[in-house]
């Protein structure tokens, strides 16, 4: 079980240096002008922030040229194709065109968008950001003529013209607006984290119409935790124990920047938000989500009493595994990575002990990851040493529900056990196709 843990965040998966300069067979600067390279350079880098390469580029598959697939309640969809091709992808499209497509979710031809693209967070993108943006993916990403494939959704359920009913209660027009009272960090950090950032896509919790409970902070329920695609996205508030209550601002930092620090690992969706986005922020840029995260009150918890550690419950049961299932399966597989005292190796190897993500109520992301493991972080090229190993070939469903309920009451951690039933629901929905 190493790195059992998960941050901020929301996503999938593809390589960083996509975006990070200009590919060979696009524009040079010749063909555009200096001053237009520095707007495609500007694009290029708010790409990153927007994180547009890890939904738009297939694993093994050409930047930007779409053919991932999405899960959602309705059925499965396949992402676009947003390379300059004028044939496949967006060539034809006008900054007008592309402007729409982004902050409104309608398309040059004028169908509607599924809201798994977050249009709703995009939508507080500005002008000059938008104008730079479409800069970038005219003249800073080669052309890739690849079709794009319809969605597995079913008839009536594909029909797209009521998302323009969707659109008219749930969308929110205009930029973001600097809040008056707060300074230029708290706006700037509020800007990328509401906007290109949507981090609220996967950490707010959805209504029954798949909407966004809240969009900014003004809701109760804004980043305080999600079930999606069979993980657990994590409350990134202000609460003690399952959010960022106990995790300072240069904690928070590092996180973003590298992927893991005393409290927790990325695995999931949130290995590729720090692969191919937050640890390309500039330390400004860094410093300004930090502040904005940090203050933001707490929600979503359990209403536990503050974490505190004690290993001594723990301690005994691994003296003597006989006497527990879920020591068993913990002494054999976990402890040489995790430790007998629950604290890992942070940041090399997530601890358990007090880790936000084994607290939380809900442990999809804990039976997620271990069965099924996570991708390497990916740190200024360097893959992570020790990423988590799947063992869904390893441990039936009762070791698996035994050892995450151990690790859920160890080490004081209080977090509820963990079924057999639940582990063997989301084998069979994360093994599909496999």
């Amino acid at each position: 079980m190493k790195k059992m843990l998960k941050g901020l965040g929301a996503a999938l998966c593809v390589a960083l240096p996509f975006i990070a300069q200009a590919p060979a067979d696009a524009a040079t600067p010749s063909a555009t002008g200096a001053a237009d390279q520095t707007l495609v350079q500007r694009g290029a880098y708010l790409a990153q922030l927007g994180d547009c390469a890890a939904c738009h580029t297939a694993p093994k598959g050409k930047p930007f040229a779409g053919g991932l697939p999405m899960n959602t309640p309705m059925g499965r969809i396949y992402v676009t194709n947003i390379t300059p091709d004028a044939r496949t992808g967006i060539g034809g499209y006008t900054e007008a065109d592309f402007a729409r497509a982004l902050r409104e979710g309608v398309a040059k031809d004028g169908h509607n968008l599924y809201p798994a693209m977050p249009y709703p967070s995009y939508a507080k993108v500005d002008d000059d950001d938008v104008k730079a943006l479409y800069a970038f993916f005219m003249h800073g990403v080669a052309p890739v003529q690849q079709a794009n494939r319809e969605s597995d959704i079913k008839w009536p359920l594909n029909m797209r013209w009521p998302l323009m009913f969707w659109n008219m209660a749930f969308l929110e027009k205009g930029a973001y607006r600097d809040k008056p009272g707060k300074d230029v960090a708290w706006n700037r950090g509020a800007y990328l984290v509401q906007g290109l950032g949507h981090c609220g896509s996967c950490h707010t919790p959805r209504g029954v119409a798949f909407q966004e409970s809240a969009l900014d902070e003004s809701g109760s329920a804004f980043l305080s935790g999600a079930l999606l695609d069979g993980w657990f996205a994590s409350n990134l508030t202000g609460e003690r124990n399952t959010g960022l209550g106990r995790w300072s601002d240069e904690e928070l930092r590092t996180f973003l920047k590298t992927g893991a620090n005393r409290h927790a690992s990325a695995f999931g969706a949130m290995t590729s938000v720090i692969n191919n986005s937050t640890q390309a922020m500039s330390d400004q840029d860094v410093a300004a989500v930090s502040t904005y995260l940090k203050s933001l009150p707490p929600a979503g918890g359990t209403g536990a009493a503050a974490y505190t550690y004690d290993p001594q419950a723990t301690k005994v049961s691994l003296d003597r595994p006989a006497n527990d299932a879920g020591a068993r399966v913990y002494t054999a597989y976990c402890m040489h990575c995790h430790g007998v005292d629950g604290h890992g190796f942070a940041p090399m190897l997530a601890p358990l002990a007090g880790n936000p993500n084994v607290l939380v109520k809900d442990a999809s992301s804990l039976i997620n990851v271990t069965l099924n493991g996570t991708g390497d972080l990916v740190i200024d090229g360097v893959p992570s040493p020790f990423p988590m190993p799947g063992f869904a070939a390893v441990l039936d469903d009762q070791q698996i529900a035994d050892v995450l309920s151990f690790v859920r009451a160890g080490w004081n951690n209080g977090a509820p056990a963990v079924g057999a039933a639940e582990v063997a629901k989301l084998r069979q929905s994360t093994q599909a196709g496999r």
